[in-house]
């Protein structure tokens, strides 16, 4: 049996830990060309009443630099300490 391509694919999931309104109501992820994508999606209502998603996407990789610039800066920020 072969591996299960993935490539340009991605599932969305109800986001059971929502705990504020602007948290996404469904949250994923998605492959397109081999890169990794986070999805979120926000459950809407357009001025006519028509119901709609509304979808934001964040590279996986940029989420993982930017944590580790905010640990670089708190280890930073130890090292100014006097003891």
């Amino acid at each position: 049996m072969s591996d299960y391509d993935n490539t340009n694919r991605g599932a969305l999931f109800k986001n059971n830990r929502k705990e504020q309104d602007n948290h996404p109501d469904y949250t994923g992820s998605l492959n397109v060309g081999g890169e990794e994508f986070w999805l979120s999606a926000w459950l809407k209502t357009s001025k006519k009443g028509e119901k709609f998603m509304s979808v934001s996407v964040k590279p996986k990789e940029a989420r993982r630099d930017s944590r580790n610039d905010e640990r670089r800066e708190a280890a930073s920020d130890l090292d100014d300490l006097p003891f």
